[in-house]
């Protein structure tokens, strides 16, 4: 019986959707970090229970062809390139396997081709947003990003996916908050001024967006500070305080205050010029961002005469794209400053023929009928979460002919394909883009078509001829945990079994597990109890 710290030889056999190498031995499943599929290693045993456990690489044995040997491995244990150890074409083909698989498993869905990744010619140094948390580390202020599953902070200076400006100017900023004596935020003493660094720089524009994130309104000697980085650094239009005095992991407070310059910054995507707010949602990496949105406009068949519905519109970079092809944008958001932002930008633009409004998007599709306007194309892009079942339901009863569906979560994704396709919907196209090299993420455009009910006939089956032992196979939240008890020995709180059933596009209540609270952390689930949830789902048939 394997135990900690013993030394086995082992082979990777597969990799976990979120790059970690895996290893079978005396029947358990091990996950390890940094090993590829076909590498012989010497694994040290770091944790062990019934069914599976965790190792570390203590020696490589033989060498995957496909690994990229170069990264410095900080990336991986901060999990800022949690696939630099991958070679990109193989980057490229594990990410369209991820989609062929949640397809098949959340949707039963085999018969769609999923077409090829699109990737960047160079797949690095692309990110335009940086989130750099600032803490004392060894006495010193330091910034960089924190270790994998925790909250210390590994200090770093150049993050390797990020636009190099945005590396220099963090490094910059750090410099004169030691200067200055700023004091770093300290979590465990809910101490401390400055908690993050925000720098936004456009791809196109040049120009740069400072954000200090500190605890308090008054921040000691920040004329001074300013001046100096401008010096440093002329492009930079915009320097933004934003307040956050919550024990909690947002980034940001709801106080904002211009310091210098302008509360936005200017930059292009499809030939459009958007101005991008501090709080603003904008895709940080704006090559594969375009490459996203037209594929998209490609995939919707866009004419003239087609009314569209932008869901999740943000500051309106996908539905403006769009507008000058079709004859009416109508956009959803229900972020205030995103719509005002939006606004701004189809007027910077000179586009008349988009509107939008602050609502839920159920709610703004319902209004929208009542007033006699019929949607031909429906374009969503919504967060990792996916979307409710309300508004599927809602969307759907537009009879939209086509619906063009942005993910940056396929098991989600997955999911509401398949209410789709209960609604009359079918699935015709799927491309996965890779809008986060060197990560596991992955972007996927699909396209959902009306199906023509006249083209098919109606059969009823009866009840006892069909097999419905999967879909009741529905175990309760308290079958969940006597099983991971049982099996793996520890016990499950039934707020991370609700996380891991999201994450894998399984439903949930509405409002599961959502405190009164709203300063409250929300713990998150860690990887050995998602594992054993993962596998309590599969036992239950539920994956």
């Amino acid at each position: 019986m394997l135990k900690k710290n013993d030394i086995v030889e082992v082979e990777i056999v597969d990799l976990t959707h979120e790059g970690a190498g895996i290893a079978k031995i005396e029947g358990l499943v091990f996950f390890v970090e940094n090993a590829l599929p076909t590498e012989k290693i010497l694994m040290r045993v770091l944790k062990v229970n019934k069914k599976i456990g965790y190792g570390k690489v203590e020696e490589c044995l033989t060498l995957s062809p496909h690994r990229n040997q170069d990264l410095d491995l900080a990336y991986l244990r901060s999990g800022i390139a949690d696939l630099g150890h991958l070679a990109y074409p193989e980057q490229l083909k594990f990410k369209a396997k991820q989609v062929k698989d949640s397809l098949y498993k959340i949707a039963g869905i085999r018969d769609v081709e999923v077409a090829e990744t699109l990737g960047m010619e160079n797949p690095v140094q692309y990110r335009n947003k940086a989130q750099v948390p600032v803490r004392r580390v060894n006495g010193v202020l330091e910034t960089g990003f924190f270790r994998k599953n925790s909250h210390d902070l590994m200090p770093l200076e150049d993050f390797f996916i990020q636009d190099p400006v945005i590396d220099q100017v963090v490094v910059a900023l750090r410099d004169l908050l030691r200067r200055y004596d700023l004091k770093p935020y300290d979590e465990k003493e809910q101490s401390g001024l400055i908690r993050n660094l925000v720098v936004r720089r456009g791809h196109y524009s040049g120009q740069i967006m400072v954000i200090l994130v500190t605890t308090r309104p008054k921040v000691f000697r920040v004329d001074q500070l300013i001046e100096q980085v401008i010096k440093q650094f002329p492009e930079i239009v915009s320097v933004m305080q934003n307040i956050n005095d919550q024990n909690t992991n947002a980034i940001f407070g709801k106080e904002w205050k211009t310091l210098y310059g302008q509360d936005y910054i200017t930059d292009q995507m499809l030939g459009n010029n958007f101005q991008i707010a501090g709080p603003a949602f904008y895709q940080v990496n704006t090559q594969m961002a375009e490459k996203l949105y037209q594929t998209t406009i490609d995939f919707a068949e866009l004419k003239a005469d087609d009314v569209v519905i932008d869901a999740y519109s943000g500051i309106g970079t996908i539905g403006l794209s769009v507008a000058k092809h079709v004859k009416e944008v109508y956009g959803v958001e229900v972020i205030p400053e995103a719509v005002e932002n939006s606004q701004k930008n189809a007027s910077l633009n000179g586009i008349t023929n988009a509107y939008y409004v602050c609502d839920t998007a159920e709610n703004a599709m319902k209004n929208w009928l009542k007033e006699g306007i019929q949607p031909t194309v429906i374009l969503v892009d919504p967060p990792r979460k996916g979307l409710t079942e309300s508004f599927i339901k809602a969307s759907s009863q537009t009879g939209a002919d086509r619906i063009a569906y942005i993910s940056c979560n396929v098991a989600t994704m997955a999911r509401d394909i398949k209410l789709y396709q209960e609604l009359g919907y079918e699935l015709r196209k799927v491309q996965p883009v890779d809008l986060f090299p060197q990560t596991h993420h992955v972007e996927t455009i699909v396209l959902l078509s009306k199906i023509d009910s006249k083209k098919y006939i109606s059969v009823e089956l009866p009840m006892d001829d069909m097999d419905l032992t999967s879909a009741e196979s529905k175990a309760t939240y308290k079958q969940i945990q006597n099983y991971v008890f049982e099996t793996f020995g520890f016990k499950v709180s039934t707020l991370y079994i609700a996380q891991v059933k999201k994450k894998h596009g399984l439903e949930v209540r509405e409002h599961y597990n959502i405190s009164k609270n709203e300063n409250q952390k929300v713990p998150l689930c860690q990887i050995e109890k998602e594992e054993a949830i993962l596998d309590a789902l599969k036992h239950f048939k539920m994956l």
